[in-house]
Protein backbone atom coordinates (compact mmCIF):
# COMPACT_ATOMS: atom_id res chain seq x y z
CA UNK A 1 0.00 0.00 0.00
CA UNK A 2 1.37 3.35 -0.98
CA UNK A 3 -0.07 7.22 -1.76
CA UNK A 4 1.20 8.37 -5.42
CA UNK A 5 0.62 11.54 -7.47
CA UNK A 6 -2.58 11.26 -9.20
CA UNK A 7 -1.61 13.79 -11.37
CA UNK A 8 1.32 12.02 -12.87
CA UNK A 9 -0.47 9.01 -12.95
CA UNK A 10 -0.37 7.54 -17.05
CA UNK A 11 -3.62 5.11 -15.77
CA UNK A 12 -5.94 7.24 -15.51
CA UNK A 13 -9.82 6.41 -16.27
CA UNK A 14 -11.32 8.46 -18.82
CA UNK A 15 -13.71 10.05 -15.57
CA UNK A 16 -10.25 11.18 -14.00
CA UNK A 17 -8.77 12.89 -17.45
CA UNK A 18 -11.72 15.33 -16.92
CA UNK A 19 -10.66 16.51 -13.74
CA UNK A 20 -8.31 19.41 -13.15
CA UNK A 21 -5.21 19.89 -11.04
CA UNK A 22 -7.03 21.06 -8.57
CA UNK A 23 -9.54 18.17 -7.93
CA UNK A 24 -6.61 15.54 -8.49
CA UNK A 25 -4.81 16.76 -6.04
CA UNK A 26 -8.35 16.16 -3.68
CA UNK A 27 -8.40 12.90 -4.97
CA UNK A 28 -4.52 12.10 -4.06
CA UNK A 29 -5.11 13.34 -0.50
CA UNK A 30 -7.24 10.42 0.07
CA UNK A 31 -6.43 7.41 -2.53
CA UNK A 32 -3.56 4.60 -1.86
CA UNK A 33 -2.57 2.40 -4.14
CA UNK A 34 -2.59 -1.57 -3.41
CA UNK A 35 -1.60 -4.41 -5.15
CA UNK A 36 -2.87 -7.79 -4.91
CA UNK A 37 -1.83 -11.33 -6.05
CA UNK A 38 -3.47 -13.77 -7.67
CA UNK A 39 -6.53 -15.25 -5.68
CA UNK A 40 -6.46 -12.52 -2.74
CA UNK A 41 -9.32 -10.62 -2.03
CA UNK A 42 -9.98 -7.52 -2.55
CA UNK A 43 -13.26 -6.51 -0.66
CA UNK A 44 -15.71 -9.09 0.78
CA UNK A 45 -19.69 -9.09 0.59
CA UNK A 46 -21.84 -7.75 3.30
CA UNK A 47 -18.21 -5.56 4.48
CA UNK A 48 -18.36 -1.80 5.09
CA UNK A 49 -17.50 -0.21 2.12
CA UNK A 50 -15.75 3.15 2.42
CA UNK A 51 -14.08 3.05 -0.66
CA UNK A 52 -14.39 3.30 -4.73
CA UNK A 53 -11.50 1.09 -6.13
CA UNK A 54 -9.84 1.80 -9.53
CA UNK A 55 -8.63 -1.03 -11.22
CA UNK A 56 -5.52 0.34 -13.12
CA UNK A 57 -4.22 -3.60 -14.37
CA UNK A 58 -5.52 -6.92 -13.96
CA UNK A 59 -8.17 -8.79 -13.91
CA UNK A 60 -10.84 -9.68 -11.07
CA UNK A 61 -13.92 -11.80 -10.57
CA UNK A 62 -17.69 -10.64 -9.18
CA UNK A 63 -18.87 -13.01 -6.52
CA UNK A 64 -21.83 -13.20 -4.70
CA UNK A 65 -22.97 -15.70 -1.86
CA UNK A 66 -26.61 -16.74 -2.75
CA UNK A 67 -28.83 -19.09 -0.84
CA UNK A 68 -27.51 -22.01 -1.65
CA UNK A 69 -23.44 -21.65 -2.65
CA UNK A 70 -21.22 -18.86 -4.48
CA UNK A 71 -22.03 -17.43 -7.99
CA UNK A 72 -19.71 -15.52 -10.32
CA UNK A 73 -21.39 -12.44 -11.50
CA UNK A 74 -19.28 -11.32 -14.24
CA UNK A 75 -15.24 -11.11 -14.57
CA UNK A 76 -14.21 -7.33 -14.75
CA UNK A 77 -10.70 -6.62 -16.45
CA UNK A 78 -8.98 -3.40 -16.08
CA UNK A 79 -9.20 -0.02 -16.58
CA UNK A 80 -12.71 0.05 -14.59
CA UNK A 81 -14.06 0.93 -11.46
CA UNK A 82 -15.10 -1.59 -9.09
CA UNK A 83 -17.88 -0.71 -6.07
CA UNK A 84 -19.86 2.03 -8.19
CA UNK A 85 -23.74 0.52 -7.15
CA UNK A 86 -22.22 0.57 -3.60
CA UNK A 87 -21.51 4.35 -3.59
CA UNK A 88 -24.72 5.31 -4.87
CA UNK A 89 -27.19 2.43 -2.85
CA UNK A 90 -26.09 1.09 0.15
CA UNK A 91 -22.79 1.08 2.32
CA UNK A 92 -22.58 -2.50 2.84
CA UNK A 93 -20.77 -4.51 -0.32
CA UNK A 94 -23.04 -6.54 -2.06
CA UNK A 95 -20.45 -9.05 -3.53
CA UNK A 96 -16.81 -9.88 -3.44
CA UNK A 97 -14.21 -8.80 -5.64
CA UNK A 98 -10.96 -11.35 -6.02
CA UNK A 99 -7.85 -11.13 -7.82
CA UNK A 100 -7.90 -13.91 -10.79
CA UNK A 101 -4.67 -12.05 -12.39
CA UNK A 102 -1.77 -9.69 -10.37
CA UNK A 103 -3.76 -7.17 -9.99
CA UNK A 104 -3.03 -2.90 -9.17
CA UNK A 105 -5.83 -0.67 -7.91
CA UNK A 106 -6.40 2.48 -6.12
CA UNK A 107 -8.57 2.97 -3.37
CA UNK A 108 -10.40 6.23 -3.36
CA UNK A 109 -11.94 7.73 -0.39
CA UNK A 110 -16.07 7.60 -0.84
CA UNK A 111 -16.53 10.52 0.36
CA UNK A 112 -14.18 12.42 -1.73
CA UNK A 113 -15.11 10.29 -4.85
CA UNK A 114 -18.78 11.94 -4.18
CA UNK A 115 -17.27 15.19 -3.96
CA UNK A 116 -15.82 14.48 -7.37
CA UNK A 117 -19.10 14.04 -8.52
CA UNK A 118 -20.98 16.69 -7.04
CA UNK A 119 -17.47 19.61 -8.60
CA UNK A 120 -17.53 18.31 -11.86
CA UNK A 121 -20.21 16.89 -14.43
CA UNK A 122 -17.66 15.70 -16.88
CA UNK A 123 -16.40 13.39 -14.35
CA UNK A 124 -19.95 12.46 -13.46
CA UNK A 125 -20.78 11.75 -16.96
CA UNK A 126 -18.19 9.24 -17.62
CA UNK A 127 -18.87 7.34 -13.86
CA UNK A 128 -22.84 7.47 -15.07
CA UNK A 129 -21.73 5.98 -18.56
CA UNK A 130 -19.88 3.17 -17.16
CA UNK A 131 -22.80 2.22 -14.76
CA UNK A 132 -25.03 2.17 -17.72
CA UNK A 133 -22.93 0.09 -19.58
CA UNK A 134 -22.64 -2.71 -16.63
CA UNK A 135 -26.15 -2.91 -16.27
CA UNK A 136 -27.00 -3.39 -19.74
CA UNK A 137 -24.61 -5.99 -19.55
CA UNK A 138 -26.28 -7.79 -16.72
CA UNK A 139 -29.32 -8.05 -18.65
CA UNK A 140 -27.88 -9.47 -21.64
CA UNK A 141 -26.24 -11.76 -19.18
CA UNK A 142 -29.38 -12.30 -17.20
CA UNK A 143 -31.24 -13.09 -21.05
CA UNK A 144 -28.74 -15.67 -22.45
CA UNK A 145 -28.59 -17.71 -19.17
CA UNK A 146 -32.59 -17.78 -19.71
CA UNK A 147 -33.01 -18.74 -22.86
CA UNK A 148 -30.08 -19.93 -24.19
CA UNK A 149 -29.31 -24.03 -24.17
CA UNK A 150 -26.10 -24.68 -22.66
CA UNK A 151 -24.18 -25.16 -25.19
CA UNK A 152 -24.49 -21.88 -26.54
CA UNK A 153 -23.55 -20.50 -23.07
CA UNK A 154 -20.67 -21.84 -22.91
CA UNK A 155 -19.82 -20.62 -26.79
CA UNK A 156 -20.67 -17.36 -25.54
CA UNK A 157 -18.37 -17.59 -22.74
CA UNK A 158 -15.50 -18.60 -24.61
CA UNK A 159 -15.92 -15.79 -27.16
CA UNK A 160 -16.42 -13.59 -24.20
CA UNK A 161 -12.45 -14.48 -22.93
CA UNK A 162 -11.43 -14.01 -26.29
CA UNK A 163 -13.13 -10.62 -27.56
CA UNK A 164 -13.40 -8.61 -24.60
CA UNK A 165 -11.20 -9.76 -21.79
CA UNK A 166 -7.96 -10.96 -23.93
CA UNK A 167 -8.27 -9.31 -27.45
CA UNK A 168 -6.60 -12.51 -28.61
CA UNK A 169 -8.08 -16.19 -30.34
CA UNK A 170 -5.22 -17.74 -28.21
CA UNK A 171 -5.57 -17.19 -24.27
CA UNK A 172 -4.91 -18.80 -20.97
CA UNK A 173 -8.21 -19.86 -19.17
CA UNK A 174 -9.31 -17.19 -16.20
CA UNK A 175 -11.29 -19.67 -14.21
CA UNK A 176 -10.96 -23.39 -13.62
CA UNK A 177 -13.43 -25.33 -14.63
CA UNK A 178 -15.76 -25.38 -11.77
CA UNK A 179 -16.13 -21.97 -12.25
CA UNK A 180 -16.78 -21.95 -15.93
CA UNK A 181 -19.91 -24.55 -15.12
CA UNK A 182 -20.49 -21.72 -12.29
CA UNK A 183 -21.15 -19.04 -14.89
CA UNK A 184 -22.96 -20.99 -17.15
CA UNK A 185 -25.19 -22.50 -14.68
CA UNK A 186 -24.19 -26.34 -15.12
CA UNK A 187 -22.12 -28.99 -14.03
CA UNK A 188 -18.53 -29.44 -14.23
CA UNK A 189 -18.63 -32.77 -15.99
CA UNK A 190 -20.89 -30.89 -18.59
CA UNK A 191 -18.12 -28.11 -19.08
CA UNK A 192 -15.41 -31.07 -19.95
CA UNK A 193 -17.56 -32.73 -22.17
CA UNK A 194 -18.29 -29.87 -23.89
CA UNK A 195 -14.43 -28.69 -23.87
CA UNK A 196 -13.60 -32.56 -25.59
CA UNK A 197 -16.71 -31.62 -28.08
CA UNK A 198 -15.40 -28.91 -29.75
CA UNK A 199 -11.67 -29.69 -29.59
CA UNK A 200 -12.63 -33.42 -31.33
CA UNK A 201 -14.63 -31.01 -34.00
CA UNK A 202 -11.31 -29.13 -34.32
CA UNK A 203 -13.38 -25.68 -33.17
CA UNK A 204 -11.30 -25.25 -30.51
CA UNK A 205 -7.85 -26.35 -29.35
CA UNK A 206 -6.96 -27.15 -25.87
CA UNK A 207 -4.08 -28.00 -23.98
CA UNK A 208 -4.54 -27.76 -19.97
CA UNK A 209 -5.48 -23.98 -18.98
CA UNK A 210 -4.48 -22.80 -22.91
CA UNK A 211 -6.90 -22.26 -25.24
CA UNK A 212 -6.87 -21.93 -29.02
CA UNK A 213 -10.23 -20.82 -31.46
CA UNK A 214 -9.59 -22.33 -34.30
CA UNK A 215 -12.75 -21.75 -35.71
CA UNK A 216 -14.43 -18.60 -34.86
CA UNK A 217 -17.42 -18.89 -37.11
CA UNK A 218 -18.59 -21.93 -35.89
CA UNK A 219 -18.28 -21.21 -32.50
CA UNK A 220 -20.47 -17.60 -33.55
CA UNK A 221 -23.09 -19.92 -35.00
CA UNK A 222 -23.52 -22.34 -31.66
CA UNK A 223 -23.79 -19.01 -29.96
CA UNK A 224 -26.46 -17.64 -31.43
CA UNK A 225 -28.38 -21.22 -32.37
CA UNK A 226 -27.10 -23.28 -29.18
Amino acid sequence: MKRFDCSLCVLKSDAAKNLSTGELNLMNESCVEVNFKKNEVIFKQNALSSNIIYLQSGMVKLIIEGPLRKQILKIKKAPCYLGLPTTMGDKINHYSAVAILPTRTCFIDIKTFKELLRLNPDFSYEIITELCKNELEQFHRCVNLVQKQIFGRFANNLLQFAEDLFQSDEFDLPLNRNEIADMVCTSRETISRMFTELADENIIKVNGKKIKILNKEMLKKIRENG
